[in-house]
């Protein structure tokens, strides 16, 4: 009978299991990419440059990156909660509605110091209230939160559709979007906002939605760990027994941390509508929620895990995009490959290696 293996270090399960699962995806693509015929390190080279190699593609690289981070933060909060929300494209698509109704209402009238922080609440309540829904579901009816929150997704996008073709169009319009916003309704893009500071860089999409993304990763952190809300979170989400024993109401947690996840999910509105767009459009999450969970596994729930996770798919997303410019045999499909295997070994297969390191530390030991 062998001994049981020893528990891995903490930074050894924090920074360099993770390493590994991605080290392993990265082996398998490159075989797949040989076997198209594709030499591998040509397409990692033309990968890594795509997303770092400029200004310009690392511009685009964060401002992929910002999306993640919000829909990661919105599902390590459910996360924590024991809660398995997977509607964060629904959120973000009702927190663009929200945005979108504030501006296009008052972006003539008020100032942009006023007109901005008003459209990020009005998204962050919008996404609240649409994750508000499944969790009363749950909390009082006792549906299951994975169907209700996946369900609504089709909901808000059905909603989303009928209302901008039949209301929210701009005049005259021919495509399903509304006017544009005034620029008081507009984030500064960062080429604009670092020449405050005679920083040079070259133009991109992404734009100051950054900060708020880091603000709301360093908010979460202090929420988590840093006050009894938070500590009861994390009780009932580790276990729910000992959270009534010691006072916690279930019903009015599961509510809480969904409106919170729902609410960081329609930060995705922010930063494409506000900051890229100028207007309200369709389609604009563009499956930023559902990736938003492998950034949430990725990261292990923790904000500064997230952060870097978002950075790593932020820059599989614009690298692959330059990948399949310049060599037509790696199509859009295939660099959704890459990206799938990514996911499938940070979430489903994230603890093949660690039989493996628990070995190779136990000898060290």
């Amino acid at each position: 009978m062998s001994a049981p293996r020893r528990p891995l270090p903490g930074w050894v399960e924090i920074g360099v299991l993770p390493l590994v699962n991605i080290a392993l995806a990265f082996l398998i693509v490159g075989i797949i990419v040989k076997i198209i015929g594709v030499d591998s390190f040509h397409a990692l080279r033309l990968l890594v440059v795509g997303a770092v190699g400029s200004s310009e593609s690392i511009g685009y690289t964060l401002y992929y990156a910002t999306n993640f981070m919000f829909t990661g933060l919105a599902v390590a909060v459910a996360f924590h909660a024991g809660l398995f929300n997977i509607g964060g494209e629904g959120q973000a698509y009702i927190g663009g509605l929200g945005c979108g109704l504030a501006v296009l209402a008052l972006d003539r009238w008020l100032p942009a110091p006023l007109m901005i922080p008003l459209a990020i609440l009005a998204s962050a309540a919008f996404g609240a209230a649409w994750a508000a829904v499944p969790a009363w579901m749950q909390a009082w009816r006792g549906s299951h939160i994975v169907i209700t929150t996946i369900m609504f997704n089709f909901v808000a996008s059905a909603l989303m559709v009928y209302l901008m073709v039949n209301v929210l169009i701009a005049p005259g319009s021919m495509t399903p979007q509304s006017r544009g916003f005034a620029d008081s309704a507009s984030i500064p893009s960062m080429q604009a906002a670092l020449s405050w500071f005679g920083i040079s860089v070259a133009q991109s999409a992404l734009n100051l939605s950054l900060v708020l993304a880091l603000l709301s990763c360093a908010g979460v952190w202090v929420f988590l760990w840093h006050t009894p809300w938070g500590y009861a979170l994390r009780t009932m989400g580790q276990n729910p027994e000992a959270a009534v024993y010691a006072g916690t109401s279930i019903k009015r947690t599961t509510m809480l941390a969904m409106c919170l996840s729902g609410a960081l999910a329609g930060g995705v509105a922010v930063n494409e509508l506000l900051g890229v767009h100028h207007r309200l459009v369709l389609d604009f999450p563009a499956g930023y929620g559902f990736t938003g969970i492998a950034v949430a596994l990725m990261g292990r729930g923790h904000p500064l895990g997230i952060v870097l996770a978002a950075l790593l798919f932020g820059a599989l997303q614009q690298g692959g995009a330059e990948l399949s410019f310049e060599i037509p045999k790696i199509t859009r499909e295939m660099v959704i490959v890459i990206q799938g295997l990514v996911i499938l070994f940070s979430g489903a297969l994230v603890h093949l290696p660690r039989p493996w390191l628990q070995t190779l530390f136990a000898r060290k030991a």
